[in-house]
């Protein structure tokens, strides 16, 4: 039975948060200059999984039968090579619930995170979208869904790096089916929130675009050519992870495109279902670039759907006309 959705986004908002607290703390902790001269990846593998098991722990607690489809599990944590970091993880995970935790316990947090479900009730979770930008101490997130019967219902994004609207850094969007998005600082128990709304923007030529800043995740030559065609004129506005769903849905930005970089790639159901949300709930309008709608009914990937369009909404099908015209003529 689907429980009160207020008791559901409670849920949410606390473990996104406190995900967010642990993200924040490695980063101050372990991102350091000498680490990125090395390209040292142990900070974001530290935050991540701690990212993970702080979650399902919450979840775990408020809803114990709901399954959690998540980006890690713990096997590779497991291996005896790994003891400092099981042993960094589980310190992480520690400081940000406030209580003494076992290695077994949290290994088998990250692991509530294998689900295979695609009916029913279940939460789908990216502990951190954007593991560059965070390594460059720059836009990533902690993405929290809940879907119901194929359908994204509530969705959570902690940017704990992005700019606040009241000024500060570090933004919360919250979003559930039939509410509107808001926005709140992302410090634990900020609760003066407000209403954002998508641009206004009602021609495509006066839209900026907002895509990723690492080229291999979107191809970005066909977005030029895209924005090209449309007549815009803007620089693009290039951030990390799902932030550009933020971004488009508070009106930084009127259109995320994510194109695909080869045909047979498949996106993941834990980078797009709680944004999807926070911009359809803000006002705007999110596709796959054939303008179909995402189906979250085919397990851990999108694989009825290819690419994403995410805009304010009056442009959607502009956009969708000038994706068709550029991909005809490749």
């Amino acid at each position: 039975m689907p429980t009160d959705r207020d008791a559901d986004l409670k849920a949410a908002v606390n473990a996104a948060r406190a995900a967010a607290r642990a993200c924040r703390a490695v980063q101050q902790q372990m991102v350091t200059p000498a680490a990125l001269e090395k390209k040292d990846k142990s900070p974001v593998t530290v935050a991540d999984f701690a990212s993970q098991a702080i979650v399902c722990a919450q979840l775990e607690r408020a809803f114990p039968s709901d399954p959690v489809v998540g980006e890690e599990d713990a096997h590779a944590l497991r291996e005896a090579s790994q003891a400092g970091l099981r042993a960094s993880v589980v310190e992480q995970v520690a400081a940000a619930l406030g209580r003494r935790v076992g290695e077994d316990e949290v290994l088998g947090w990250i692991d509530r995170g294998g689900s295979n479900a695609r009916e029913g009730r279940y939460w789908t979770l990216d502990p951190i979208d954007g593991t560059k930008g965070f390594l460059r101490n720059e836009q990533y997130a902690v993405a929290l869904g809940l879907i119901e019967r194929g359908e994204v219902v509530l969705g959570v994004l902690a940017c704990p790096s992005l700019p606040a609207a009241g000024g500060g850094t570090g933004a919360l969007f919250t979003s559930a089916r039939g509410q509107p998005t808001r926005e709140y600082p992302l410090a634990d128990g900020a609760s003066s929130g407000r209403e954002v709304q998508v641009s206004r923007v009602t021609s495509a030529a006066q839209a900026r675009f907002c895509e990723s800043v690492e080229s291999a995740h979107s191809d970005q030559d066909e977005s030029a050519q895209i924005a090209k065609l449309l007549g815009i004129t803007a620089p693009p506005h290039r951030i990390d992870s799902q932030c550009k769903y933020a971004a488009v849905a508070r009106g930084d930005a009127s259109i995320y495109l994510r194109m695909p970089t080869r045909a047979d790639y498949r996106e993941k159901i834990w980078d797009h279902a709680a944004g999807k949300l926070v911009v359809e709930c803000a006002g705007g309008r999110v596709s796959d670039i054939h303008g179909r709608a995402l189906d979250f009914t085919r397990g851990r990937t999108l694989e009825q759907n290819q690419g994403i369009v995410a805009t304010c909404g009056p442009i959607h099908d502009a956009v969708l006309d000038a994706i068709r015209r550029v991909r005809g003529a490749a």
